[in-house]
């Protein structure tokens, strides 16, 4: 995928998921749950492995008013203390619904389309999300437009695409689901992973003029478990064609 232009991977979305099994559809839910619970050895694990990637997006912490997208079960708020306005966007309420921190939550989105142009957030962030979307340029450009001047727009993403991630899921993750549940958990990584770490830091590049990056343990996209995107400036007249020609 390295040898594609970024005209090449804009062209390719909106994507489709590869389907999955009934079976995987009947316990998607309640495997999500369990993953984000931290109950376990392994689950334990996970979380103290994926706080890097809280404390990367929470580092920033003198912008008052933040955007989450795919928010889930809420499970960064906590790590942003100092907020003032935060907003979250999040389409399976199933995931909120009983969190304890759905009281510090201002706003509730469904898309990111559903939010006004008059609103601005000098933080728009993503934890472990922008893997996931389906009309991932789109989602970055109206990010680039909801951003105030000052505004930074923070991701972290498992470094998907590189030889560490992929052994890591499958001699872990992979190896438990199919205990659970007798199911492959390559299907479902296949139907939720539609966006390479190299596919989203090629969007985000393209959208905005500042951008760094780093990784986690190692500084390589193919010795690290995660991807840390901080990207400010954006390309207002890139973001407005893009998002005019898909949405208007």
């Amino acid at each position: 995928m390295k040898n594609k232009t970024i005209e090449y991977i804009l062209s390719s979305y909106p994507r489709s998921r590869p389907p999955i099994t009934e079976a995987h559809k009947k316990v998607f839910v309640d495997e999500y749950q369990l993953n984000r619970s931290g109950k376990g050895i392994l689950f334990g694990a996970i979380e103290l492995l994926e706080s890097w990637q809280h404390r990367k997006i929470s580092g920033l912490r003198n912008q008052k008013s933040i955007l989450e997208i795919g928010a889930g079960s809420l499970n960064h708020v906590p790590y942003e203390p100092e907020a003032k306005y935060y907003d979250c966007i999040e389409p399976f309420s199933e995931l909120y619904k009983e969190s304890p921190y759905l009281k510090e939550i201002r706003n509730l989105y469904a898309d990111i389309e559903d939010i006004t142009d008059s609103l601005h957030y000098q933080r728009i962030i993503s934890v472990a999300v922008l893997e996931h979307l389906l009309d991932l340029p789109n989602v970055v450009a109206r990010s680039g437009l909801l951003l105030s001047p000052d505004g930074v727009f923070q991701a972290s993403i498992p470094s998907e695409g590189g030889f560490i991630w992929g052994l890591s899921w499958r001699l872990s993750t992979g190896i438990a689901y199919r205990l659970r549940t007798g199911l492959d958990y390559k299907s479902i990584m296949r139907h939720e992973h539609v966006n390479s770490a190299h596919e989203i830091i090629e969007i985000i590049k393209y959208f905005f003029n500042t951008i760094k990056i780093s990784r986690f343990p190692l500084p390589s996209s193919h010795l690290s478990f995660y991807t840390y995107i901080e990207a400010s400036s954006p390309n207002l007249e890139r973001c407005n064609l893009f998002h005019d020609e898909n949405f208007n």
